[in-house]
């Protein structure tokens, strides 16, 4: 379901307010921000609804975790799957594996201003990005 705007859309999924709505204000200029959900099921639902170009999502969220509900993605958009920016607090290197192995970029909430559209950049271009400084502080991938 395309519009006349032809920016690339975005669905975004935080059980924080605030968070959601931070995140859309930064995307919002240079992406059609299509959908803002609360819970894991409710993106994937949104994600198969609207087939979005990104899906930016919390690890951490009620219904189906960030994770399970990316991995439920992946199935259900076979074959054109969304690309998927993982937005969090979670450093712990398990998390950043399993991003990884989802072929998902992964941003820490607290460098979301610096890093957020270059993540959306890279992975639209195909690339996985990860905060920097996650990187070396967790010792993943």
């Amino acid at each position: 379901m395309r519009s006349l705007d032809r920016r690339p859309t975005v669905v975004l999924a935080d059980d924080h307010p605030r968070v959601l709505s931070r995140v859309g204000e930064l995307l919002a200029n240079e992406y059609n921000v299509i959908a803002g959900v609360s819970d894991g099921i409710k993106v994937v639902q949104a994600a198969v609804k609207y087939k979005p170009d990104i899906v930016v999502l919390d690890i951490g969220m009620p219904g189906l975790d960030g994770i399970q509900a990316a991995r439920e993605v992946r199935r259900l958009m076979l074959p054109m799957p969304a690309r998927l920016i993982f937005l969090t607090v979670q450093e712990d290197a398990d998390y950043i594996r399993a991003a990884h192995e989802l072929g998902a970029s992964y941003v820490v909430k607290r460098r979301m201003h610096i890093d957020l559209l270059l993540a959306v950049k890279e992975a639209l271009a195909g690339r996985m990005f990860v905060s920097p400084r996650v990187l070396t502080h967790s010792g993943a991938i």
